[in-house]
């Protein structure tokens, strides 16, 4: 396979990764966390914050798609955008790591958590292909 293949497999398995695998998990994570409530160990509580994390990422990923259809017309540099691009990675990434600790134990959310953070991650990444890694502007 050539780079430009490989490069557009890559694209291709993140947006089915953050548009079919991310709703689902994040949606099946908060019903299965409703029903089994109960007393927090550390790891639990990791797990939580982490896909709490994933869910904020992915409520600033759905306001950023909201934003860029309905709100900018310009084509031009859009310092909103960058800045939801460059909080939306960030969340991601602190989430990836409040999941990846909480995953060490048996809980509720111990798959969800690291698979949905991820999951923001690879949209940022998709949707953020034009915009620096950073924010330049923070």
């Amino acid at each position: 396979m050539t780079d430009s293949n490989e490069e557009m497999l890559f694209a291709i398995l993140l947006t089915i990764f953050s548009y079919g695998v991310l709703p689902p998990m994040l949606v099946w994570g908060w019903v299965r966390w409703c029903k089994h409530r109960k007393f927090m160990t550390t790891s639990e509580t990791m797990s939580l914050v982490g896909f709490i994390l994933a869910t904020a990422s992915a409520s600033l990923a759905l306001s950023a798609l909201a934003y860029a259809s309905f709100i900018h017309y310009s084509d031009g540099l859009d310092l909103v955008l960058y800045r939801m691009y460059g909080t939306g990675i960030r969340i991601s990434f602190v989430g990836i790591l409040f999941a990846a600790s909480g995953a060490w134990r048996q809980n509720s959310l111990r798959w969800h958590a690291p698979v949905c953070a991820l999951g923001t991650l690879a949209f940022w990444m998709i949707h953020g292909q034009y915009f620096p890694f950073v924010d330049p502007y923070d």
